[in-house]
């Protein structure tokens, strides 16, 4: 069974984040979807060949740089909307944001300066189900840095190609512009369902 692409062409017109910049990074993403499936038929040719040695290893090694790019991407278009407004504050997850952090404000503001932090990568807020916590974490690569045993809530994909045809060097201008698209239903139904 092969991964298909999403089309995420609703969110062509977002404030905030230009048609050019959106187009481009949907073909990245859909690159993603390619090769994820391109290294599966690979995989499984070498495997029914008999063949787990170098090439077979290197597959296995790369998958989860090519799988993660494309989940990741299909999390942070995924909590994107044109409609997007201050999350509402009867959502349970926006309770649990106050709970932990003393104000929703408080997580906010660790998650942009999460996110501001130099280097490439994900920030990503994470529920730890058997602590009952959320984490605000980075992940330098598709493939590193998840914590083990936690659900992905919501992403912003921090990768120059995510922000530097609208914004240059302006990461912060980014990551405000960011906050006013979140849809914080969909958010607050990935913390429902973990």
């Amino acid at each position: 069974m092969a991964y298909e692409a999403q089309n995420f062409d609703h969110l062509l017109g977002t404030t905030g984040f230009s048609d050019v910049l959106m187009q481009n990074h949907f073909t990245l993403y859909q690159g993603y979807v390619k090769n994820t499936n391109l290294i599966l038929e690979k995989l499984e040719a070498l495997h029914k060949a008999g063949d787990t040695g170098p090439e077979y290893a290197e597959m296995k090694r790369r998958f989860g740089w090519e799988f993660n790019g494309m989940r990741l991407h299909e999390y942070f278009f995924g909590n994107m909307t044109k409609d997007a407004g201050d999350p509402e504050q009867s959502l349970e997850l926006v309770k649990k944001l106050e709970q932990q952090f003393g104000s929703f404000e408080a997580w906010a503001d660790d998650f942009k300066a999460l996110a501001a932090m130099r280097g490439i990568g994900w920030a990503i807020l994470v529920h730890d189900t058997k602590a009952d916590r959320l984490i605000n974490v980075w992940s330098d690569e598709h493939d590193t840095g998840h914590l083990a045993g936690t659900n992905p809530l919501m992403m912003l994909d921090v990768f120059e190609h995510a922000f530097m045809l609208d914004y240059g060097m302006k990461r912060a201008d980014y990551i405000n512009a960011f906050f006013k698209v979140i849809d914080w239903q969909e958010v607050n139904s990935r913390y429902a369902k973990a």
